[in-house]
């Protein structure tokens, strides 16, 4: 809950007038003074809890109450990271975690459970937009274990009636984004007028995804009567690296200096979410274009930390 996602997440329900708890074992796959710095407005909220714990290995007992809503964003992200002998890390945090989520879940059963799920799901398919019911084709270990996650969720949700709701975030972008995350990346590169690192030849599509947007399909998954189903959640106007980078200059005013290396293993050409079924069942409309949420990012970032 500490981290992009979740302290974004955190914000909008406390101002919906919801009492909160959230949960983050601050894992060093970045620094702990990020995930400090996103807790700061939350912390100041009386209806704000915080409990530091591992949801792999702490006793979960006293955080699921019976009827909450629980939202499960907690993952260990990253494509390139998952191969080799980090793996045990993602089957750890994304697959072990998740189950002894939903065991809790039976003790206490939340009145809905909300699932973060990944395109990486989906790994390369046919031009256009994918929907729902395309066939998974995950390119890369993490992919796999998200899409794990989906599969353990759902046998604990027919085997034991949890009313479950997964989601497949697409590329999400903005304020907060982790520092490992292209957006992040890019503009770290140009506020230290260095080159900026680019896997692949930038013409590789991607659906970006506001934040603020994802958070609305968050909250309306919990709300709306959906459970059992499993939704998109993208921008709707693919684009290219190469078009964010163009943005990026305009926002700098400074030309980018490209450092290209080959593309990442287990990386899709394109992703492009078919919004159909959540426009119609969660009345999900994504209010933030590319351009807008760069400029948004950009001056968040720009009043960050240099990293070192």
């Amino acid at each position: 809950m500490a981290g992009f996602i979740g302290s974004h997440l955190a914000e909008r329900l406390i101002q919906m007038g919801r009492h909160v708890v959230g949960v983050d074992d601050f894992d060093d796959y970045y620094i702990r003074a990020t995930k400090e710095r996103n807790l700061l407005t939350l912390r100041r909220d009386g209806r704000f809890k915080f409990v530091e714990a591992d949801l792999a290995a702490s006793d979960l007992s006293h955080l699921i109450i019976t009827n909450c809503r629980l939202f499960h964003l907690a993952a260990q992200p990253g494509v390139r990271g998952s191969w080799g002998p980090q793996f045990d890390r993602y089957v750890r945090n994304n697959l072990l975690a998740t189950q002894r989520i939903l065991e809790a879940c039976l003790r206490s059963p939340p009145s809905r459970i909300v699932y973060a799920s990944s395109s990486s799901i989906y790994g390369d398919q046919p031009p256009g937009p994918c929907p729902e019911n395309a066939n998974p084709n995950p390119l890369s270990p993490y992919g796999m274990t998200k899409l794990a996650g989906e599969h353990l969720v759902r046998t604990y949700s027919k085997g034991y009636g949890l009313p479950a709701v997964a989601l497949r975030f697409f590329t999400v972008f903005g304020p907060r984004q982790r520092p490992d995350m292209a957006f992040n990346r890019f503009i770290q590169a140009i506020r230290t007028h260095r080159p900026l690192t680019l896997f692949g030849d930038g013409r590789q599509t991607r659906d970006f995804t506001y934040v603020d947007d994802i958070v609305s399909g968050i909250v309306a998954a919990a709300e709306e009567e959906v459970a059992g189903e499993t939704f998109n959640l993208g921008g709707g106007s693919p684009a290219t690296v190469l078009d964010v980078l163009k943005l990026l200059e305009k926002l700098s005013g400074r030309s980018v200096e490209i450092e290209a290396h080959p593309p990442g293993v287990g990386e899709p050409r394109a992703t492009w979410a078919d919004t159909t079924r959540a426009r119609t069942r969660l009345h999900y409309r994504p209010n933030v274009s590319l351009a807008e949420g760069l400029r948004r990012q950009w001056e968040w970032q720009s009043t960050e930390p240099l990293a070192s």
